[in-house]
């Protein structure tokens, strides 16, 4: 198991209560998005400070998957060495309707085949710490609670000590807004989200179990409710390789009854109707359950304004299709942070512009198709249909798998345009629950 360096509390740039130094860049947060955009920021010789409120090691709320796609992300970052004692795993196991089907992750040009299940309470302490090493400066326990504004513009942000409850302006040129879904600072600023856009709602465990070093993660397609009736959304099992296994079920916001679902029943209805050799159990369990609701498909707006740019779950970034957020966030802070590196280095404002050009290339069109997908699976016999008609055929889910993960070869990108011309049509002729 992978256990990484404290990230130290104090670095030699100083403490919340100084406020004597500018920087190029304020990044507020230090989960994935934040910590990415510091590492790149910094590693490209910007004065760059981040603030994170809590104190590492902290816990969040999460499957604690990476998808080859976040793996190439920590790669970049030279985590590779690091990421070598976590839990490594080789696919997907999907279960429905009786059916089991081992899905190996797919070769692929530009990411690796393989992912690794790492908590996020070290994952991201890791990649904080790798910023620091980069050049950033992290200050711990140190929340923005306002914005700097001069000229009309923001120009920094009024932070506060939470230890001596001190607050102190930090100005910097640009601003990299990744402080999580409900994202204060961001609001703070005009952000808000499009609420037809499909909303996640999760909760995860941690258990006790024997098969906790599996080289599959485990995903339950036809979850139910203690009635019995099916439910959109999925169920989990993450062997994390040190003696436990991350357990939860997410729902979407397109199901008609979403909102008197209670998430914490049906993860005790899980959990009894779970593989018996897993052990889940009151007995196996190692702490309460934890949830939240996750913004999904790029949501949030504006991204972009003349001094900041919103990255990760601030924005928005968690994928529809299965609740994944890391690797979204991973790569949305690289995005912010080549963006404001073309400002800072061109010393024009507008270059940040180019983050929405470069969101819209990666994301646009997956984006689109999972918002279809989870609008059409938000009608519980068309999903019980399509998961049913799926567990069928190898190939279909295998396909299936490469759309969802966001690991089409560039070659696949036409079919993946009748994909979403084909869910449109079954998002149109689907009847109402």
């Amino acid at each position: 198991m992978l256990v990484s360096a404290r990230v130290p509390d104090d670095f030699p740039a100083g403490s919340p209560t100084d406020s004597h130094g500018n920087y190029d860049v304020l990044v507020v947060g230090a989960g994935p998005a934040g910590a990415a955009a510091s590492y790149w920021l910094a590693a490209r010789g910007h004065r760059v400070l981040t603030i994170e409120k809590k104190h590492f090691p902290r816990e969040k709320t999460c499957g604690d998957g990476l998808t080859p796609r976040a793996v190439r992300q920590l790669h970049d970052m030279g985590l590779a060495e690091r990421l070598v004692g976590s839990q490594r795993f080789d696919g997907l196991r999907s279960i429905a309707h009786g059916v089991t089907l081992e899905l190996a992750w797919p070769e692929h040009p530009d990411f690796p085949s393989y992912g690794y299940v790492v908590r996020r309470r070290e994952l991201d302490e890791m990649v904080a710490e790798q910023a620091v090493k980069a050049g950033a400066t992290i200050w711990q326990g140190a929340e923005a609670v306002a914005p700097v504004v001069d000229g009309g513009l923001l120009a920094g942000a009024m932070v506060r000590d939470k230890a001596s409850g001190e607050v102190v302006p930090v100005r910097a040129r640009y601003v990299v807004v990744a402080d999580g879904a409900n994202s204060r600072f961001g609001r703070a600023l005009g952000t808000s989200r499009d609420r037809s856009f499909p909303l996640g709602m999760a909760i995860r465990a941690y258990f006790t179990s024997p098969f906790h070093d599996e080289p599959w993660i485990e995903s339950h397609l036809d979850i139910r409710d203690r009635d019995g009736k099916h439910l959109p959304g999925y169920g989990w099992i993450f062997p994390v390789g040190d003696g436990t296994v991350n357990v939860g079920v997410g729902l979407l916001s397109t199901f008609q009854g979403w909102k008197n679902v209670n998430t914490t029943h049906l993860m005790e209805a899980f959990c009894e109707t779970a593989p018996a050799r897993w052990g889940l159990s009151a007995a196996t369990a190692t702490c309460a359950p934890t949830g939240g609701r996750l913004p999904t498909g790029g949501s949030v707006t504006p991204r972009v304004g003349p001094t900041f740019v919103v990255a990760g779950d601030a924005a928005g970034f968690v994928n529809p299709f299965n609740g994944e957020g890391i690797s979204v966030a991973y790569e949305s802070g690289r995005l912010a942070a080549d963006a404001v590196d073309l400002a800072l280095t061109s010393g024009n404002g507008l270059a940040l512009q180019t983050y929405e050009t470069r969101l819209e290339e990666v994301y646009g069109l997956y984006f689109k198709t999972a918002r279809l997908f989870v609008h059409a699976i938000g009608n519980p016999a068309v999903m019980r249909e399509l998961t049913r008609v799926g567990m069928q055929s190898r190939t279909l889910m295998e396909w299936a798998l490469r759309i969802m993960a966001n690991l089409l070869r560039p070659e696949e990108i036409g079919p993946a345009e009748a994909a979403y011309r084909t869910l449109s049509a079954l998002v149109r002729m689907a009847p109402e629950t």
